[in-house]
């Protein structure tokens, strides 16, 4: 049996590569061991976010006072929360897994080893024995949840994203282990349904990676939520109580954290394991991820990786999405433009939200980039009033030219209401190297969150209404 393109995973850049490919007449064929859609579908983005839309409701209901509506105390049940979970998820499976059949896109279901020659074997599941051979191989197993020695996950007292989006109740506290992107969205909806939370992170502030006004904001409605946050902390183990109702967490200072759940949050590992036979030229590095270069080659002439397996890259979906359709591209032999990782967007989910592209204020200024700065907090924005939640604020950055005015822009940094779906223009603006000037002709309707990226974006060029 002899493809086009053989694919060792069904994640996002998986069947992106799939689909895309298949839409370009290649012959493809799917190894995956589970069902297609990978993590993101099944046991990260997707389910939680709707956990996060849940806590939202919930949220939401629980002001509904203030608008006159008057309502009972609400209550959770998170089993049934659980239950619409599993729908989503399964619609979009079966709807993935139609538009891979209506393509003509082979699956093989079972774990896919690369051999010599880009042949690839199936070693287990019900296609186990099954050997193909594909004219390009593409290595998309992604990734796993990382563990921390001292904390075993068990399901019962310590989790990671992988159990904990099993749950089938709201543990009445949490102490989650890691302040990123996915700690930040798992203590921010546990608190809102109730637990009281206990965020754990090793360096010296939650959110490391954004702008440092970003995760202030955060940090403050954290707080005032009740949520604990502990910053350089040491997690040395954890100690179940007698009765076994609950569980002591260890810090390096001395200092322990009872909860009845841990939540552990420090990013995930490559699915390397076995992924390779011997004779293959694909190199690893030392912590497992494949080695790429910019255009998603291995060192194999044919074998290409995309997605969280890939050294270097972010671990997002939509990443992997561009990746795959790269690879495809050059496959076809057609113009290749690599991805540029320090543009591409980022969300977190937590609330308020979090939403940004490009550099920080600080990356710049430590690059030696003279800059000028711009913030419109959505306190004053006409929607953010109407719909109750002000919190947060959008930050730009510019290059400042010789003359002090604004040239082109080099992030933009939002947090707040809805942010998530509001970061599209600032992506524009920071990957066509745009100036604000050129921004701030376009007209945001009124009244619209998305007015305070226009107001901030006019500011800059100095001549701004309502942001000085």
């Amino acid at each position: 049996m002899d493809y086009d393109v053989v694919i060792i995973g069904g994640g996002p850049g998986g069947y992106a590569a799939a689909l895309y490919g298949a839409s370009a007449g290649l012959k493809i064929a799917i190894v995956e061991l589970t069902k297609v859609g990978g993590t993101c579908l099944h046991r990260g983005c997707v389910p939680a976010k709707e956990f996060l839309e849940s806590a939202a409701v919930y949220r939401t209901v629980r002001g509904a006072s203030e608008f006159g509506i008057s309502t009972g105390e609400p209550t959770v049940d998170f089993a049934v929360n659980q239950r619409r979970k599993v729908a989503v998820v399964d619609q979009l499976t079966r709807g993935l897994s139609g538009l891979l059949r209506g393509r003509k896109v082979t699956i093989l279901s079972g774990t896919g080893v690369l051999l010599p020659g880009r042949r690839v074997r199936v070693i287990d599941g019900p296609d186990a024995g099954s050997e193909v051979t594909g004219r390009h191989v593409i290595l998309a197993s992604g990734s796993v949840p990382r563990t921390l020695p001292g904390l075993d996950v068990d399901g019962r007292y310590v989790l990671t994203s992988d159990e904990f989006l099993e749950l089938e109740h709201v543990p009445s506290s949490v102490a989650v282990i890691g302040g990123g992107a996915i700690g930040c969205e798992f203590a921010s909806l546990l608190s809102d349904l109730g637990a009281k939370v206990t965020i754990l992170e090793a360096l010296g502030t939650i959110l490391a990676g954004c702008d440092d006004d970003v995760s202030a904001v955060v940090a403050r409605s954290f707080k005032r939520r009740g949520i604990d946050i502990v910053t350089g902390a040491q997690v040395k183990g954890h100690t179940p109580s007698p009765d076994g109702s609950r569980t002591v967490v260890q810090l390096g200072d001395g200092k322990e954290v009872e909860v009845e759940t841990v939540v552990v949050s420090v990013g995930r590992r490559p699915r390397t394991e076995g992924l390779l036979s011997e004779g293959t030229e694909v190199q690893l590095d030392e912590r497992g991820f494949v080695v790429v270069n910019h255009l998603m080659q291995t060192h194999e002439q044919g074998v290409w990786a995309v997605g969280d397996v890939c050294a270097g890259t972010p671990q997002l979906a939509h990443v992997a999405f561009e990746e795959a359709v790269l690879v495809i591209k050059g496959i076809l032999g057609e113009p290749m433009v690599p991805v540029d990782y320090e543009r591409v967007p980022w969300a977190i989910y937590c609330h308020p939200e979090v939403a940004f592209v490009g550099l920080t204020e600080a990356q710049a200024v430590a690059r030696g980039i003279p800059v000028l700065v711009k913030k419109d907090p959505f306190g004053g924005n006409s929607r953010a009033r109407i719909i109750g939640d002000t919190e947060g604020l959008v930050k730009v950055v510019a290059e400042q030219l010789p003359d002090g005015s604004a040239g082109k822009i080099l992030g933009v940094h939002m947090v707040g209401p809805w942010v998530t779906e509001q970061l599209g223009s600032g992506y524009l603006a920071v990957n066509w190297e745009a100036t604000p000037a050129e921004v701030a002709q376009f007209i945001q309707p009124h009244p619209s969150l998305s007015e305070t990226f226009g107001e901030t974006v006019l500011a800059l060029t100095g001549r701004g209404l309502h942001v000085g």
